[in-house]
């Protein structure tokens, strides 16, 4: 990767995890009590596992790992958990800090961790009513990691993108941004990367003649 690039995926990095805390710190206490988009996750829960993963220690995980049967989802609901139960002020500050130093997640690349943050950012925002705009850029190298990690790595993202969009053209309105071929699915950038993780997508986010197909998900 070039020192360019690196600098790119730094600033859009930091752009996305500092335009998240700043609404973060406007919630009310109700506000974090509300389900996410992650199943079985508030918005606390999604906010304390942004907090931990960047500066989570090579051998805690490893250890958490092992103790969660090598599940990395296990892990992930356990963490979040505890990490929600230090309460909002410790997430917020650790959140602060994620964001001033870029930490990463041991062994993830840096866009991934983009990916992570405009993702997680989307987890929150959308039951909340929260509006961002979020950059093309980081649109576009979000959606290419998605449709880019394979298993196992993908079992912590909504599992296989290209499963789930298989035999079809994804085109990104918004984003200038494609992938695939076959019969056009037509979005913005945040509704094929809500669709490419398995999250929900609204009933008129998706067009063209493969969006109903595609909402039926992958053929077994």
């Amino acid at each position: 990767m070039s020192r360019a690039d690196r600098a790119l995926l730094d600033e859009l990095l930091r752009t996305e995890r500092r335009a998240l805390l700043e609404q973060l710190e406007d919630l009310d206490e109700a506000a974090w009590a509300v389900p996410s988009l992650c199943e079985g996750w508030t918005v606390l829960h999604v906010t304390a596992h942004l907090a931990w993963a960047p500066v989570a220690r090579p051998g805690a995980v490893l250890r958490g790992l092992a103790a969660a049967g090598f599940d990395p989802n296990r892990l992930n609901r356990r963490t979040a958990a505890a990490w929600a139960a230090r309460g909002r002020a410790a997430v917020l500050a650790q959140l602060r800090e994620d964001a001033a130093t870029l930490a990463s997640p041991p062994g993830v690349p840096r866009a991934a961790a983009v990916l992570e943050a405009v993702l997680h950012g989307l987890d929150v925002r959308r039951p909340l009513d929260l509006e961002h705009r979020t950059d093309p850029r980081a649109l576009r190298t979000a959606a290419d990691v998605l449709v880019r990690t394979r298993w196992p790595l993908n079992v912590t993202v909504g599992g296989s993108a290209g499963a789930r969009v298989r035999g079809h053209r994804l085109v990104a309105e918004d984003a200038g941004w494609e992938h695939g071929r076959g019969p056009e699915v037509r979005g913005s950038g945040e509704a094929l990367l809500l669709l490419l993780s398995g999250r929900p997508v609204g009933p008129d986010e998706l067009s063209g003649p493969g969006a109903a197909d595609v909402r039926r998900g992958p053929r077994r």
